[in-house]
């Protein structure tokens, strides 16, 4: 497992969060129980399975919603 932090353009409202944690929770591979996203910060954390999805199919899923990814950290 890799624990991934995403940093996003500011979010607008609270229901942001919902969003991309309903997309994140679709994708195969990430361990459901560590999404959490911030509205504070603009911060996604999570770990996943790189032998099934990668941090840049993660990212895709959250710039198909409309948010923009600034950068990420994986460990």
């Amino acid at each position: 497992m890799k624990a991934a932090t995403i940093q996003l353009d500011t979010l607008a409202c609270p229901s942001c969060m919902q969003k991309i944690e309903g997309a994140l929770k679709s994708i195969d591979g990430i361990d459901q129980d560590t999404i959490k996203v911030s509205f504070n910060t603009s911060k996604v954390k999570l770990n996943f399975d790189e032998e099934k999805t990668s941090i840049d199919e993660i990212e895709l899923a959250i710039t198909r919603l409309g948010y923009d990814v600034l950068k990420s950290k994986v460990k």
